[in-house]
């Protein structure tokens, strides 16, 4: 074993146990207890666990890959999951909080109908098991190269402690458990970032210094027949670039393992201090970004730049084990570097490996590589595991005891919603041990699906008194079946063979278009069919108002 394997055994092994004795000490017996916490978190722990709930394995191991190699088109990522964030805290997390309830169908089904319940439900596990596919995957990635084993089973170690601790302390447990995940996480990414920034520009601040290389960055990328670094519009078209900005803007106010968090804390006035807390802890990761995949890139090219094959860095063959990075047939010298498999480069660079891979590409000692492992398994655990619990109460808690037995026990509700995640996290592991692409890239589908089908009806529905049951069903079912369609339609999934983008629309970016179809079948549907009942409307009412959010918390 090596001295990094070594390393990364110590730090992970060290957070699994924190992980799992966290949980243990706040194990439930209650569904209040699995589904939200008891409503009883602190806003700024809350805004902890809400960084590392999103803070997924797409932000820790794959954007700054994705960004090293879009360049300026990568800032697509940074605007759309930090600006939905503010969407979020603005128009839907205080109201949803208010209404009181464990689960976004739970919300949707007291506003519209158990009708709509069900479809949300059903539409809140199909987003969540998209988006915890990249999490498996990004789990499995770090086991496969820093722990030395086949990445189906690291898969499948990440997921049973996942489960392990996620069944003992529902919500309540994977909250604390986050807490903890979001400091080793954010250590873990900053420390190397700091230590590359001042070992490559002598000021250890990277959001400051990587301005110095850019210059340097743009001039060895031409070099390899790559876009300039900081052009903008070079690997996308600038309409894709709005497009897919805008899906993950309102897929992340739209997200259900996202707003759930928003039940677990004591006011409303708390669910918009865990929102403001959550963007300071994310934006020391999202500001961080950007340094890191300019200082990788730039190290990277710098050291394989007319390198023959049998002497390049050492890191480029620690991670071809992996088959993560692969040299083309016949390549004798590197003069090209891609992350495109198909481009014919001499050597081709997975996007999910560049943060992991960038304390061994600087030269860093092994325990910092080792605490990067530990961090890019607290990205994809933390997330996961909020991924699963919905995954858990829309089946339980949204369709089994609505439909096959109401009057269920509490402790048969614990039962079915614990079988409900381990079923999940069984699903979950074949996924992530056969991702449809990127780490960063599955989770953009999630976040697109999100927008066209969560995002409209939670907005009209706390906005416009109007909307009814047969408009928000019909919303969701048509926004969902046109953004899946099309990301079907130019990927290559269960089967199918992937078509050319239409109009340069990306699958990333479908999602904006599907919330706008969403929006117009809610609204025409609406105002054509029956108006809700003057009771709902008089609660859409009640939710929107200050005066009555004070009263209300005052006779709590």
């Amino acid at each position: 074993m090596s001295d990094i394997q070594t390393w990364a055994l110590i730090f992970v092994a060290a957070s699994f146990a924190l992980y799992i004795g966290i949980a243990w000490r706040s194990r439930v017996k209650e569904t209040k207890g699995f589904f939200v916490a008891e409503q009883n978190i602190p806003a700024v722990a809350n805004g902890a666990a809400v960084a590392a709930d999103w803070m997924s394995a797409a932000s820790f191991i794959s954007m700054a890959g994705l960004i090293a190699f879009l360049g300026s088109d990568g800032s697509i990522y940074l605007m759309g999951w930090t600006g939905g964030f503010v969407l979020l805290a603005l128009l839907l997390a205080p109201y949803l909080r208010k209404w009181g309830k464990f689960t976004v169908p739970e919300f949707v089904g007291d506003r519209f109908s158990e009708t709509v319940r069900s479809v949300a439900a059903v539409v809140a596990i199909i987003v969540s098991f998209t988006y915890v596919v990249g999490q498996m995957a990004g789990g499995g990635i770090v086991f496969s190269r820093f722990l030395g084993v086949e990445q189906a089973a690291g898969v499948a170690i990440a997921a049973a402690v996942i489960f392990a601790y996620a069944v003992f302390g529902g919500m309540k447990g994977i909250t604390w458990t986050q807490v903890a995940q979001y400091t080793v996480l954010i250590v873990a990414y900053l420390i190397p970032a700091w230590a590359v920034a001042h070992t490559m520009t002598g000021f250890p601040v990277p959001q400051i210094s990587f301005g110095e290389i850019l210059a340097e960055l743009n001039r060895i990328g031409a070099e390899f027949g790559l876009p300039v670094y900081t052009e903008a519009f070079t690997a996308r078209p600038q309409i894709d670039v709005f497009l897919v900005t805008l899906s993950l803007m309102i897929g992340t106010a739209g997200l259900p393992h996202v707003i759930i968090r928003f039940y677990t804390t004591k006011t409303v006035r708390g669910a918009r201090y865990s929102a403001l807390w959550a963007l300071v802890f994310i934006g020391l990761l999202y500001t961080t970004a950007p340094a890191v995949g300019a200082f990788t890139k730039l190290n990277l090219l710098s050291g394989v730049q007319g390198a023959a094959v049998d002497a390049l860095p050492s890191w480029v063959q620690n991670w071809m084990a992996t088959g993560l990075v692969t040299v083309g047939d016949g390549v004798d010298t590197i003069g090209t570097v891609s992350n495109d498999p198909t481009s014919g480069a001499d050597l081709i660079i997975n996007n999910d490996i560049l943060v992991l891979a960038s304390p061994e590409i600087a030269g860093l000692p092994a325990p910092i590589v080792g605490l990067v492992a530990a961090g890019g398994l607290a990205a994809a655990m933390s997330t996961a595991a909020g991924l699963l619990l919905v995954i858990s109460s829309s089946a339980s808690h949204d369709l089994y005891f609505r439909y096959l037995d109401k009057n269920a026990s509490e402790s048969r509700r614990l039962l079915v919603s614990r079988i409900a995640m381990g079923v999940a996290v069984l699903v979950s592991i074949y996924f992530g041990i056969n991702p449809p692409a990127f780490v960063a890239q599955v989770v953009a589908f999630a976040f697109g699906l999100a927008a066209s089908t969560f995002f409209p009806i939670l907005l009209l529905g706390i906005f416009w008194k109007r909307t009814n049951a047969a408009g928000a069903v019909s919303g969701m079912l048509a926004g969902l079946a046109f953004t899946s369609t099309y990301m079907i339609y130019t990927l290559e999934v269960f089967g199918t063979q992937a078509n050319d983008h239409i109009l340069g629309v990306s699958p990333e970016g479908i999602g904006a278009i599907g919330a706008v179809v969403n929006l117009v079948v809610t609204v025409i549907v609406s105002l054509a069919t029956k108006p809700p009942s003057h009771e709902i409307q008089e609660m859409v009412e009640n939710i929107r108002y200050p005066a009555t959010t004070r009263r209300t918390e005052t006779a709590a």
